[in-house]
C-alpha cells in the first residue's frame, strides 16, 4: 500500500555496552579526559566509541571506522526551539542559518565554499530540543573541518552584522512559506501545538517560529541567543570514520579546547501536554482531501512507556496487517490511514489520523467516528505475541542497517548522547522493545489513550467547514507578547578564545584520499537477464535490486499509469498468500520487498539481512511469479492511485514539473504524466494489467544488481530459479519526435492565493551520457547553478532575499534530456527573480567561466568520489548505471580525468551554447490573478496553461 501522506517521524534510537575509564592510549593531550570506551562485540549490532570531555566542558566522542576514506563530523548543541522565550520564537532555527554566514577568520559564505571544493557535503538541522551542523568529506580534510566548527562556535559574533542578519531573516521567511505556508497541510502542526499546549510552552510554537517574532527583534537578540546557548559546554562533538584517533584529539584540542566554557546549563523539566477536555479545531486550507488528526499527551522520550506506545502505533497503524489499514484503507473508507508516537525530550504525543477522499465522501465525521470505533475494536481484542514478534524482527534487523553509513553512526552517537548521556544504545532498545508484551501495550492504551482527553484537528478545503469533525471548541487565543526591551551591544559578554596559533592560517591537506572502485562480479543468464554484483562485508546484509523492462514508456497511448498500477498488484498478494500473510513473514525475517515503476523499468526491490536472505527471495520469487490480481484489489489501488492525483496537484512543485513536461515535449510520450490522468486510470482495466504483466515482466532485458554480504558463487545458487524462466523480448520502442520551441513564453499556471511563485527556465537538452557533451554543461551549470555558492542561488537567495534555495541541473535519460532553472520565490518577487535569473545566466554565457571558478569546479567535483561508494544502496545505484548504460567499469574515474583536464574554454562553449536565456521558456506557477499584470511588464508572450488531471 502506498501511503500518500506520511505523519510519522523515524524516533529509533539505538544502544551498547561499555567499559569505564579504561584507555588503549598511554597518554592524552592536556586538557582531554576520557569518560569511557565502548568496544565493538562479535555477533552484536553496536557502534564503538571512545568519550572524551576538554576541561572546558566540551564532550567529544570519537569512533573510528576505516572502511571507506572518508569522515562525518557533527557538532550537536542541546538547544532548540524549546529554549526561547515567548515573543522570540525561531531564534534556534535562525541561528542554525547565521552559523554558516562566516565567522571571525572564515568570510562570507566561504564556510559552504570550502567544504564543497573539499569534495564534501554539509548541512544543519533545528528541532525542538538540540541544533545540529555536519559535514561529510573526505578523510584528509578532517583538520580543516575541526578548524571551521571550532571557528564558528569560538568567533561567530564579531562576524554577525545587521545587513547579514536581515538576508538571513528573509530567507527564514522564505523557508517558512515555502515549507508551510505555500504546502497542502503544512500549518497542521502549528495548528495542533497550538491546541495541545498552553501559551508560554516550550512545545506550544513551532521550531520555524512566527514572522511577527523575527520582525521585532534585531542583530543583538541573536547574539545574546548564542552567547547564553552555543557554549562548549553545551555541545557534543562527534566524528566517525577513516580516522587516527591521537591525532584528532589533538586537532580538537588545539582547536576547541582554547574556546571559554559557557554558562552553565540545567537539563529542562519535563513538561507533558496535560488536557482537561477534549479539544476540536478546523484549518482551512488549499486542499481537495479533507484530513482528521487526533492527538492524545503522552509522557517524555525514554519514559518506560515510549516502547509500549511505539508498539501500540505500529499494532494500529503500520502496513497491511494494522487494524486502521484493514479497517479503513482497505475497504476505502480512508485514502490513507495510520498512527504514531511524536516523542521529543520534554513531551510527547500520541497521533491517529485519516485522509478522506475527495468531493463528497471527504465528510470528516463518519471517518472520525470510524477511526473511534478501531481504538475501542482494540480495547476488545488486544494485540497477539505474533503480531509483537514481526514487529521486533524488523527492530532487530533496523538496528543493522543502522550500521551502515558512517553518518548514520555518528548522527545516533550524538543524539543519545546529548539527550541519554549515553552514546551506543542499541542493544539496550532492542531489550526494551523485546520486553513489550501484549498486556504492556494494553496498559499503555488505558494509561494514556482510552477515554483520555485529546485534540481532534479537522484540515477541510476553503469554504467547506461542515467537513469537520465538530464545531470548533477551541480557537489559538491572541498571543500575549511581552513589551519589547532592545539590547544593548554593550550589554553582551562576549567571551574571547585565547589561542597559542594563528587561526587565521586554515589548515592545508596533506595528502590526497583516491576511493577504491568496489570490486565487480558479472553474469549472464541464457535467458536474457544480465547481473552484477559486487561483495562487500562491511554490515551483514544484502541488497538486490532488480529491473524489468515494465516502465511507463513502454505503456500505449491513452493507458498512463499502467505500469504504475501493475507494480502496485503485485504488492497486493499472490496466489499463495495476501499481502497480510506475506507482510508477516517478511516483518519476522527484517526484509523489505517492494516494487516500483519508472520511466523505462519496473524495478523489484529486495533489502534483507544476510542470514535471511534465502527466504526473503523465495518471497520474492512469489510475488515475481505468482501476482494474485484479484478485482477488488485492481479496484482498491485503483482508486488509490486516483487519490494520489488528487494529492499531487496540490503540490506547486508537481505542476511545475509537470508543466516542464507539457511545455518541452507536447506530443510525444515524454509529456506524460508518469502516473496517468483520471481519465487514463479510469479505463484501465485488470486484463489490461495482466496483458501488460505477460508481455513485460520477462527476462529479456532484465537487469539485476547485487551488493552485500555474499559472494558470486552463492548468488548464482541462490538466484538458480531464474534459469527456468522463460520470456520474449518487449517490443522495441517507437522513436519520438521532438518539436523544437524557438520563440520564448511565459506559461502560468493557476495556484490560487499562493504566498509563493515557482519559477522555472527549461529548455530541451541532450540523451544522457556520461562522459559527453551532457556531462561537460553538468559541469560547466556547477558555477552557475549547480551548488549553494552558485551565481543564481547567492544571487536570489543571499543577496536579494528572494527564496529559500535556487538551483539549476540537468535531467536526460536514454532518449531526452532537458536543462531547468529553478526558485520558489516570494510572490511578490516573481517578476524580479525572473529577471536576475536571466541576468546570470546570460551574462555566464556570454563571459564564461573564471580562473577562481575553475579552480573551485576542479577541486570540489574532483574530490566527491571518497563519498560515492559507502552504503549498499550508494554501491547499487553505481552498478545499476553501468548495466543501464553499458557504461564501462571505471567510468567514474573517466570523468575524474575529464575534471582535470578539461579547458576553460571547452566549458565556455558549451555555457554559451546551453544557457543563453533566450532559449528557455518560462514556466510560472502560483496565483494567476496577481500574478499576471505583472508579468505582462516583461513583454513576453503569455499563455495560461491548465494542467490535465
Amino acid at each position: 500500500m502506498r501511503k500518500i501522506w506520511l505523519g510519522a517521524f523515524s524516533l529509533l534510537a539505538l544502544y551498547g555496552c561499555s567499559s569505564n575509564n579504561v584507555s588503549m592510549f598511554s597518554s592524552l593531550p592536556q586538557g582531554v579526559t576520557l569518560i569511557e570506551e565502548v568496544e565493538a562485540q562479535p555477533g552484536k549490532a553496536m557502534i564503538p566509541y571512545s568519550k572524551y570531555r576538554l576541561d572546558n566542558g566540551l564532550t567529544v566522542i570519537l569512533s573510528p571506522d576505516h572502511s571507506d576514506p572518508l569522515v562525518h563530523v557533527d557538532v550537536t548543541y542541546h538547544v532548540g526551539s524549546a529554549r526561547e522565550q515567548v515573543g522570540k520564537s525561531g531564534f534556534a532555527h535562525f541561528f542554525e542559518h547565521m552559523m554558516f554566514q562566516g565567522s571571525e577568520h572564515v568570510g562570507d559564505q566561504e564556510h559552504f565554499r570550502i567544504i564543497t571544493e573539499a569534495g564534501g557535503t554539509l548541512n544543519g538541522s533545528t528541532n525542538r530540543d538540540r541544533t545540529n551542523y555536519f559535514e561529510t568529506v573526505p578523510a584528509n580534510q578532517l583538520e580543516k573541518m575541526l578548524w571551521l566548527e571550532s571557528d564558528r562556535m569560538g568567533y561567530l559574533l564579531d562576524a554577525v552584522s545587521q545587513r547579514k542578519f536581515e538576508i538571513q531573516r528573509d530567507t527564514v521567511k522564505n523557508e517558512r512559506a515555502q515549507n508551510f505556508d505555500n504546502r497542502p497541510y503544512g500549518l497542521m502542526w502549528e495548528k495542533m501545538g497550538e491546541a495541545m499546549y498552553p501559551e508560554g510552552h516550550p512545545y506550544s510554537w513551532q521550531t520555524i517560529g512566527y514572522v511577527e517574532d523575527l520582525d521585532r527583534v534585531d542583530v543583538n537578540d541573536l547574539k545574546a541567543f548564542f552567547l547564553r546557548w552555543y557554549g562548549p559546554n553545551n555541545a557534543v562533538l562527534t566524528i566517525g570514520g577513516d580516522i587516527n584517533v591521537n591525532e584528532t584529539l589533538d586537532w580538537i584540542e588545539k582547536y576547541f579546547g582554547p574556546i571559554p566554557k559557557g554558562p552553565d546549563v540545567d537539563d529542562a523539566p519535563k513538561q507533558p501536554a496535560q488536557l482537561n477536555n477534549d479539544r476540536y479545531v478546523t484549518m482551512q486550507d488549499r486542499i481537495q482531501q479533507p484530513m482528521v488528526l487526533v492527538g492524545w499527551p503522552t509522557e517524555y522520550l525514554g519514559a518506560d512507556s515510549q516502547q509500549s506506545l511505539d508498539m501500540l502505533a505500529k499494532v494500529l497503524g503500520s502496513g497491511a496487517n494494522s487494524l486502521l489499514y484493514q479497517k479503513l484503507v482497505k475497504p476505502q473508507k480512508a485514502v490513507d490511514a495510520g498512527a504514531f508516537q511524536d516523542c521529543a525530550e520534554l513531551a510527547c504525543t500520541f497521533y491517529v489520523y485519516a485522509m478522506a477522499p475527495s468531493g463528497e465522501k471527504g465528510q470528516l465525521k463518519p471517518l472520525y467516528d470510524e477511526l473511534m470505533q478501531t481504538l475501542k475494536e482494540f480495547k476488545r481484542s488486544g494485540v497477539e505475541q505474533a503480531r509483537l514478534d514481526q514487529v521486533t524482527g524488523m527492530a532487530e534487523a533496523n538496528a543493522v542497517f543502522s550500521l551502515q553509513s558512517v553518518r548514520g553512526k555518528v548522527t545516533r552517537l550524538a543524539s543519545n548522547q546529548t539527550f541519554f548521556d549515553q552514546p551506543d544504545r542499541i542493544q539496550q532498545q532492542l531489550e526494551q522493545i523485546r520486553a513489550v508484551t501484549p498486556q504492556s501495550v494494553m496498559d499503555a492504551y488505558q494509561q494514556f489513550v482510552a477515554n483520555k482527553p485529546k485534540v481532534t484537528l479537522s484540515v477541510v478545503p476553503r469554504g467547506k467547514t461542515q467537513y469537520q469533525v465538530a464545531k470548533p471548541n477551541f480557537e489559538t487565543p491572541p498571543r500575549q507578547l511581552p513589551d519589547y526591551t532592545p539590547i544593548e551591544e554593550d550589554d553582551l559578554n562576549y567571551r574571547r578564545p585565547k589561542d597559542n596559533f594563528d587561526r587565521s592560517v586554515m589548515p592545508q591537506v596533506a595528502q590526497s584520499v583516491k576511493a577504491q572502485m568496489p570490486k565487480l562480479y558479472e553474469q549472464h543468464f541464457d535467458n536474457g537477464i544480465e547481473l552484477l554484483g559486487s561483495q562487500t562485508s562491511e554490515t551483514p546484509t544484502v541488497q538486490l535490486v532488480m529491473k524489468l523492462p515494465a516502465g511507463e514508456r513502454y505503456v500505449p497511448n491513452g493507458k498512463e499509469g499502467l505500469a504504475g498500477l501493475t507494480a502496485s498488484l503485485l504488492e497486493e498478494g499472490t496466489t499463495k498468500h495476501s499481502l497480510e500473510q506475506l507482510e508477516a513473514k517478511l516483518s519476522k525475517l527484517g526484509s523489505e520487498v517492494s516494487v516500483n515503476s519508472n520511466h523505462y523499468t519496473t524495478s523489484i526491490v529486495v533489502s534483507s539481512l544476510e542470514k535471511n536472505f534465502e527466504p526473503t527471495l523465495e518471497i520474492m520469487q512469489e510475488v515475481l511469479f505468482h501476482p494474485a490480481f484479484n478485482q477488488d484489489d485492481f479496484e482498491r489501488v485503483k482508486q488509490q492511485m486516483l487519490q494520489s492525483i488528487v494529492y499531487q496537484h496540490q503540490q506547486p512543485s508537481w505542476l511545475a514539473s509537470q508543466a516542464t513536461r507539457e511545455v518541452l515535449y507536447s506530443g510525444t510520450v515524454f509529456a506524460r504524466a508518469q502516473d496517468g490522468t483520471a481519465q487514463s486510470l479510469q479505463a484501465l482495466t485488470l486484463e489490461d494489467v495482466k496483458q501488460f504483466y505477460a508481455k513485460h515482466y520477462t527476462p529479456q532485458g532484465t537487469q539485476i544488481v547485487v551488493v552485500g554480504d555474499v559472494n558470486k558463487r552463492d548468488v548464482r545458487k541462490k538466484l538458480a530459479f531464474l534459469k527456468s524462466w522463460q520470456g520474449e523480448a518487449v517490443p522495441l520502442l517507437r522513436p519520438q519526435t521532438l518539436t523544437s520551441l524557438d520563440a520564448q513564453k511565459i506559461y502560468l499556471i493557476d495556484k490560487p492565493d499562493a504566498p509563493q511563485t515557482t519559477v522555472r527556465m527549461v529548455r530541451q537538452g541532450l540523451p544522457f551520457d556520461a562522459t559527453g557533451e551532457v556531462y561537460l554543461t553538468q559541469l560547466a551549470n556547477f558555477n552557475l547553478a549547480g551548488n549553494f555558492n552558485s551565481r543564481i542561488n547567492q544571487n536570489l537567495r543571499e543577496d536579494k532575499g528572494y527564496t529559500y534555495g535556487a538551483n539549476g541541473y540537468l535531467a536526460a535519460n536514454r532518449e531526452v534530456g532537458a536543462i531547468v532553472f529553478n526558485a520558489q520565490v516570494r510572490a511578490d518577487a516573481t517578476v524580479a527573480s525572473i529577471i536576475e535569473m536571466k541576468k546570470e545566466m546570460a551574462k555566464y554565457s556570454q563571459s564564461g567561466i573564471t580562473d577562481k571558478e575553475m579552480k573551485f569546479l576542479r577541486l570540489a567535483v574532483g574530490q566527491q568520489d571518497a563519498l560515492k561508494y559507502e552504503t549498499p544502496s550508494q554501491k547499487a545505484q553505481l552498478l545499476s548505471n553501468i548495466l543501464t548504460y553499458s557504461l564501462d567499469d571505471d567510468y567514474l574515474k573517466q570523468r575524474n580525468d575529464i575534471v582535470e583536464s578539461v579547458s576553460k574554454q571547452a566549458l565556455n562553449e558549451v555555457a554559451s551554447k546551453w544557457f543563453n536565456p533566450n532559449d528557455y521558456q518560462i514556466i510560472v506557477v502560483g496565483d494567476t490573478k496577481s500574478l499576471k499584470p505583472q508579468l505582462e511588464k516583461l513583454q513576453i508572450p503569455m499563455e495560461e496553461l491548465e494542467i490535465i488531471r
